[in-house]
Parts: structure tokens; C-alpha cells; sequence
């Protein structure tokens, strides 16, 4: 699960962890760049089997996780409360979810991005190779695990 807002954020390599410079914006920003990028790699990296692997932006949906923020003002919830009146559901929110996983529509369908159970173009940057194979290394060495 990504977000659209990956198009507002680029992968910050000289602090991929957010330690030098920390906002909670930015890094959501990237973390879902970055989700769309492994996403892709990954896909590359499966062709040829029986898996597929696919991003998506579910919307904007009313949870009450970021009520959960201990650092969330006072004026940041009421406001929260207030717009969330707008958002999806739950419910509504799975919705291309459940149509990615059960669907025979995108059956084989795989390393794309979807919004509202439609494919759609990602951001330019999230199609770069290069970044995407720098992003994996980072990650297998963040992780400890081996590249395989």
C-alpha cells in the first residue's frame, strides 16, 4: 500500500532514515515513494513466476490512527475529526485492495500502480531503475538479510 503523495518526494539517499533532518511529511512522502519503487523491483525481480506484486493508493481514509499520535495537538485533532468527515471508510478504503488480491480482471497483473481498482501512471521517479536497485542494496544492507 503506497500513497499518492509519493509524487511530492524524492529518495533521500544521504539520509534515507530521516536522522539528520526529521519531518513527518517528507518521510511519509518518501517511505511511500519508496514502497512503489521496491514494489516495481520486485516485480522485476519476479518475472517469470507465478507472483505478482502491485501498488495502490486507497485514499483517503478516515482511521483513527493518527489520533493515536501523542504529539498531535489539540487543534490537530478537532481539525482531523473535522476533515475526516470527507474521507473513505474503512470499507471503502480496502476496496482496491480486495479487488487486487481476488480480481481475475488483473490476473498476471504485475509492477503496476492503481487507484480506485484503475492502473494509473506513477510519478516519473518512481520508474527509475537505478534508483530502485540503489533503494534494494540499501535496504538488504539495512535489513541484514542476503541478495538473493
Amino acid at each position: 500500500m503506497a500513497g499518492d503523495y509519493h509524487r511530492k518526494a524524492t529518495i533521500q539517499f544521504d539520509d534515507l532514515m530521516s536522522e539528520k533532518n526529521y519531518n513527518n511529511v517528507q518521510a511519509s512522502n518518501q517511505a511511500k515513494l519508496a514502497l512503489i519503487l521496491s514494489t516495481y523491483e520486485f516485480a522485476r525481480r519476479l518475472a517469470g513466476t507465478n507472483v505478482t506484486i502491485n501498488s495502490l493508493h486507497p485514499g483517503a481514509v478516515a482511521t483513527d490512527a493518527p489520533l493515536k499520535d501523542p504529539d498531535l495537538s489539540s487543534f490537530s485533532r478537532m481539525m482531523y475529526k473535522l476533515v475526516s468527515l470527507f474521507f473513505l471508510n474503512p470499507e471503502k478504503g480496502a476496496e482496491t485492495s480486495i479487488f487486487l488480491a481476488s480480481s481475475p480482471d488483473v490476473e498476471g497483473v504485475t509492477g503496476k500502480y492503481f487507484i480506485k481498482k484503475l492502473e494509473v501512471a506513477s510519478s516519473p521517479e518512481s520508474y527509475n531503475q537505478e534508483i530502485a536497485r540503489r533503494l534494494w542494496e540499501a535496504s538488504v544492507k539495512l535489513t541484514g538479510l542476503e541478495d538473493n
